[in-house]
């Protein structure tokens, strides 16, 4: 159970409410809706990480994905399976990223992607020969938009789990 209550969405500003709706209105926006300016530019930065930039849809997922698993935030975990599954991360991808080091179903690309994510997460920041490995495979933008793209799911599951957001029936958020 959540630590606070959920703002009621029908005593939003019509602009919150639009980006709620927008958002499914899923728990997490629902507790970010208390501060509308600070919820309105999360959405912005979200948004551009997951449609905007150039690094493969999949490579982002499972770095995402990755990130919740190390952070323990089960309903990133839940939300960026569901979401890698619909831009093209397989079942075993998914089911692998526990122990990806051990598995077979990631290319090149992936591996050093989640290499990255892993020291990023637990070091703080890469080493030289793990940052030298996923940079020779991106390009400049496609590398800014992984390390992002995990800094911003550090923060998303640091948010979920402090305020302990509740799961929701899929059927509640996937539209």
């Amino acid at each position: 159970m959540a630590r606070i209550d959920y703002s009621d969405p029908s005593k939003a500003s019509d602009r919150t409410r639009e980006i709620l709706d927008k958002n499914r209105n899923a728990n997490i926006f629902r507790m970010m809706a208390h501060s509308p300016s600070y919820f309105e530019q999360y959405c912005r930065l979200g948004g551009a990480i997951r449609h905007k930039g150039e690094l493969d849809p999949i490579v982002r997922e499972l770095a995402i994905t990755r990130t919740g698993i190390l952070c323990e935030a089960p309903y990133e975990i839940v939300a960026h399976k569901r979401i890698g599954k619909n831009v093209g991360v397989t079942d075993a991808q998914n089911e692998a990223l526990e122990n990806w080091q051990a598995a077979t179903c990631f290319n090149e690309v992936q591996r050093a992607a989640l290499a990255f994510t892993d020291e990023i997460v637990k070091l703080n920041k890469p080493t030289d020969a793990t940052f030298k490995a996923i940079a020779s495979k991106l390009t400049p933008a496609a590398l800014v938009e992984l390390q992002l793209s995990v800094g911003f799911y550090i923060m998303t599951s640091k948010f979920l789990e402090t305020f302990e957001i509740d799961l929701q029936p899929v059927t509640e958020v996937v539209g």
